[in-house]
């Protein structure tokens, strides 16, 4: 029995994984072991924080993703369903709704700066009337209305959309910005682009077919923004009759009725107020 003592503490010495813990494990160890800890959820971001890396990102053009936003385009006409999809799953792995990426303001920019020039080529202005032409439309007409559009969805679902008792959602102002946009590119490439060929050829005569063609172009194109402006306000969870956001389309529809009663062009109307602004 002795002999057989003396082998089993030898093996014991021999193989450490054999001996016991050299300190005792209480209980509560046991339990909360390293294995058992609960991860800790990031801390989100400030506005502060988060406006100043889009900031920072929109003077590297490297590390933009163009491919991506130019995928989000396509599919504002194809499905727009699909790319607030995705502002949801950014909510998901990023903590906010608005993008972080720049990208897809810079190329409706560089969209804004093609069709300008198609109206310089169609209104035949000069190099110098160019210019003031282009300054206003992005500094008025994108930049401009863009801010203050936005800042009026802000304010208006934060006080009046939010679903009470609100538990600490709010409706980011990026993302009312992001959803003007959306909304803006359609419209900027009916109006700017598509019927750039047929404005000096047919659009611009007083014709009412000329008249009934443009502005059932206008019906559409402002009919559209405002859908996607209710597609993007309704993708959030926490807003309550997002449905009041298609009313003005009643509005839309009856000014185009009565601008086909009496005969009015709207692009008529807006090639005469583009000229008027650079000379």
């Amino acid at each position: 029995m002795s002999q057989f003592s003396r082998s089993l503490t030898s093996t014991v010495h021999q193989n450490p994984a054999l001996s016991p813990p050299s300190t005792p494990m209480s209980s509560s160890s046991l339990m909360s072991g390293p294995n058992l800890t609960r991860p800790q959820s990031p801390t989100p971001k400030t506005a502060n924080a988060k406006r100043q890396k889009f900031l920072r990102r929109l003077i590297k053009f490297r590390q933009m993703d163009f491919e991506y936003a130019f995928w989000q385009m396509l599919y504002l006409f194809i499905s727009p369903q699909k790319v607030y999809r995705n502002f949801g799953y950014r909510k998901q792995t990023k903590d906010q709704w608005a993008r972080d990426d720049p990208a897809f303001l810079v190329l409706v920019a560089f969209w804004l700066v093609v069709s300008s020039i198609g109206f310089a080529v169609v209104l035949k202005l000069s190099f110098s009337a160019f210019l003031k032409f282009l300054l206003w439309v992005i500094f008025v007409d994108y930049i401009g209305v863009g801010l203050l559009l936005a800042s009026g969805f802000w304010w208006i679902t934060n006080q009046y959309l939010i679903i009470q008792p609100p538990r600490g959602q709010d409706v980011e102002w990026g993302f009312c910005l992001d959803i003007h946009l959306n909304a803006f590119f359609p419209l900027l490439m009916i109006l700017h682009l598509f019927q750039l060929p047929f404005l000096n050829a047919f659009i611009r005569n007083d014709a009412y077919l000329a008249c009934f063609v443009g502005n059932t172009l206008w019906l559409i194109a402002v009919g559209y923004y405002i859908y996607l402006t209710f597609l993007g306000y309704s993708s959030l969870p926490f807003l309550k009759k997002t449905q009041l956001m298609l009313y003005p389309l009643t509005c839309v529809f009856f000014v185009y009725a009565i601008s086909l009663l009496i005969k009015w062009n709207f692009s008529q109307t807006l090639c005469n107020f583009y000229e008027y602004r650079v000379f």
